[in-house]
């Protein structure tokens, strides 16, 4: 019995590991959405990313922050990404460039003027052709095919 219970625990610690996945996996996630966040800020703005992410977890902002600087509050950013959908009207004074996470929301909110998203496990990105004129958004060659014509 004891060597059965030996044999049990040493199993259950070689593969340990495997049950780790599901954080590195969502890290991973995050990672590569800040990292494509962060392009399409710089290819939008042209200038010093300062990102404000509404109600950023702990583990979300130590990721973004690899990639372009955060900051506290939309008055001090030039990028907001709205990636719960909670920041309602908190910005809508500021002048700002507005991103979602969610076709929806890009759709019936004329201050969002693109969206990266995922669907059916891979993910998407949409620009609107109007609010890139409206906002005097240039963007590079490689998000041209991105941009839709929706008529509003």
């Amino acid at each position: 019995m004891k060597i059965f219970i030996l044999l049990l625990t040493i199993f259950s610690v070689a593969f340990s590991d495997q049950y780790v996945f599901l954080v590195n996996k969502f890290n991973k996630e995050i990672d590569f959405e800040a990292k494509i966040i962060s392009k399409i800020a710089t290819s939008s703005l042209k200038e010093k990313i300062k990102l404000f992410i509404p109600n950023i977890s702990e583990q979300e902002k130590e990721i973004y922050s690899q990639y372009c600087n955060l900051t506290k509050d939309c008055e001090s950013a030039n990028f907001i990404y709205d990636n719960k959908g909670v920041f309602k009207d908190k910005c809508e004074k500021y002048n700002k460039l507005f991103f979602t996470n969610n076709y929806r929301r890009l759709i019936a909110d004329n201050r969002y003027y693109g969206a990266f998203f995922w669907s059916k496990s891979r993910p998407n990105i949409v620009f609107i052709k109007q609010r890139l004129e409206g906002n005097s958004v240039q963007l590079s060659k490689e998000y041209l095919k991105y941009i839709e014509d929706i008529n509003e």
